[in-house]
C-alpha cells in the first residue's frame, strides 16, 4: 500500500478522543452502568486512551474489555483470505451496562454488526454506542456511529489506516491507496 497523504497527526487524535470522550459523558450520566470494549486491533488502543480520558475529568476508572468478532463476520471461512484471531477479554458482566464499542474505522459495517453479535453473546447490555476515529462512508449495512472523529468519503481503491504508538512508532492516521499490479 502506498501512502497518499497523512490525515491526522497525534494532536489531532488527542484532540478528537478528548472530545469524544466529553460528548460520552455528557450522553451517559450514570458513570457506574458505562464500560468500555475496544474492538481488535486497533480500537483497543483508542478505547485505552478513551479510559484514561474520562479517568482525567471525572476521577473514576470505566472498565475495559478487549473484543474479537473474528469468528463472527461473514466472510469467515468464504475461502478468502482469514483474518487471524485474536484476543477477546471482557472481565466485567454485560448485562445492565452502557458499552461504548470503540473501533478504528466505520466503512461497510460488517465489522461492527460481527462485533455487536460477539458483544450480546458475552451479555444482554442495556445500549451499545459505537465510536469511530473516522466514518469513512460506504455502508453496506445500515450502521452508524454515536460518536465520530472524522467524516470522510473515500475511494474504494483506498483505505484509512490508523498508526499507533504502540505499533508503528506514532499515532497518526493516513489515507492509503491499494497499489494495482
Amino acid at each position: 500500500m502506498k501512502p497518499v497523504r497523512q490525515l491526522l497527526d497525534s494532536e489531532a487524535i488527542s484532540r478528537i478522543l478528548m472530545r469524544i470522550s466529553h460528548q460520552i459523558l455528557e450522553k451517559n450520566g450514570d458513570l457506574d452502568s458505562l464500560a468500555i470494549i475496544g474492538m481488535q486491533s486497533r480500537g483497543v488502543f483508542l478505547a485505552k486512551e478513551i479510559q484514561k480520558n474520562i479517568a482525567e475529568i471525572e476521577g473514576v476508572t470505566i472498565p475495559l474489555g478487549i473484543l474479537d468478532s473474528t469468528f463472527y463476520r461473514d466472510d469467515y471461512r468464504s475461502g478468502k483470505k482469514q483474518p487471524e484471531p485474536k484476543v477477546t477479554d471482557v472481565q466485567f458482566d454485560l448485562t445492565g451496562k452502557k458499552i461504548i464499542l470503540i473501533d478504528d474505522v466505520l466503512y461497510t459495517g460488517r465489522t461492527v454488526r460481527a462485533a455487536l453479535d460477539a458483544v450480546f453473546d458475552l451479555g444482554r447490555p442495556e445500549t451499545v454506542q459505537l465510536m469511530v476515529l473516522v466514518d469513512r462512508g460506504h455502508r453496506q449495512l445500515p450502521i452508524r456511529a454515536d460518536y465520530v472523529g472524522k467524516k470522510m468519503t473515500t475511494d474504494s481503491n483506498q483505505i484509512v489506516s490508523l498508526h499507533v504508538e504502540e505499533i508503528d512508532g506514532d499515532s497518526s492516521l493516513w489515507l492509503m491507496e491499494k497499489e494495482v499490479h
